[in-house]
């Protein structure tokens, strides 16, 4: 209040530095416009005296909105960063989704081909080579998993499923071949109706990859269950296993996030205006919530 009465009193640039530094105080300590705008309006209720007159009254209220639209100034860069950051991150995300399909390509195309040759070569040997026809065999069917394991990662790189057929057909593609590869049962229940967003199943996809592979490299869990949740203005994702579990508070470092993937998953939510929370306690398992909201 002191502040304000300075500058409505003539305090000039100085009073308005203070009011400035003010909002900057306010937005450093966690407190929202709205608590601003209460503390202003209380100020300047308290300030404008019975006595004044229309014409005094009409230039208070104008020096005092004056004085607020300064206090805000910091508010309104922080959120102009925040907005430039965030578009500054959705291309970065463009950018990557561009180079998995390129490597995507390479894997299923380039590799493929070199395979191809490789099956050539492999038969030309034993027309050759007669006796060398059991080895050949063994190489052979050693080369047709290397292509399914290619195939694979192609698709888990830059699915053409979750293009074509969208995101539960897509998850169940990963979730059999993670079985394949590692035991681990995913159940997948409560599929969301409707389509989402592309962006919103993109993202989500990705996130259930990540989460699903640290289920097989730190959970020591036999099934993960994923569901869906609808709400009217977005959509919840829910990855629980049955695994070992851990305190989400040994986790919280940028060192340990980033070891479970944490970091990528909060990122790549984040260009989506979405938010990841972890359940977990040592020795009763996982769960994962991802909250997305959809716009109108």
């Amino acid at each position: 209040m002191a502040a304000l009465r300075n500058y409505l009193g003539g305090g000039g640039e100085a009073a308005l530095q203070q009011a400035y530094s003010i909002g900057r105080t306010a937005l450093d300590a966690g407190a929202g416009v709205i608590e601003l705008v209460g503390v202003h309006h209380a100020a300047l209720r308290s300030l404008l005296s019975p006595e004044f007159g229309t014409d005094e009254r009409r230039k208070v209220l104008a020096d005092a909105a004056l004085f607020f639209a300064e206090s805000i100034a910091p508010y309104e860069m922080t959120y102009g960063g925040f907005r430039e950051a965030n578009m500054a991150l959705r291309h970065f995300n463009e950018v990557l989704e561009l180079e998995a399909k390129r490597i995507a390509h390479a894997l299923h195309g380039e590799a493929g081909q070199l395979l191809v040759a490789v099956y050539i070569a492999l038969d030309q040997m034993t027309q050759e080579v007669p006796s060398a026809k059991s080895h050949v065999l063994a190489v052979t069917q050693l080369l047709d998993k290397i292509e399914e394991q290619l195939r694979r990662l192609s698709h888990e790189l830059a699915p053409a499923l979750l293009n074509d057929l969208g995101l539960v057909p897509a998850l169940r593609y990963l979730a059999d071949g993670l079985a394949q590869r590692s035991g681990l049962r995913v159940n997948i229940e409560d599929v969301p109706e409707g389509s989402l967003p592309k962006r919103v199943e993109t993202t989500l996809y990705h996130v259930a990859k990540e989460a699903l592979h640290n289920v097989t490299k730190h959970a020591r869990a036999e099934e993960v269950t994923i569901r869906f949740e609808r709400w009217p203005h977005g959509v919840r994702c829910f990855l629980e296993d049955d695994g070992v579990g851990f305190e989400p508070t040994k986790i919280q470092d940028d060192h340990a996030e980033k070891g479970f993937g944490l970091i990528g998953m909060r990122e790549r939510l984040k260009v989506v205006g979405g938010q990841l929370r972890i359940n977990s306690l040592s020795g009763h398992g996982t769960e994962l919530v991802v909250e997305i909201p959809l716009e109108e």
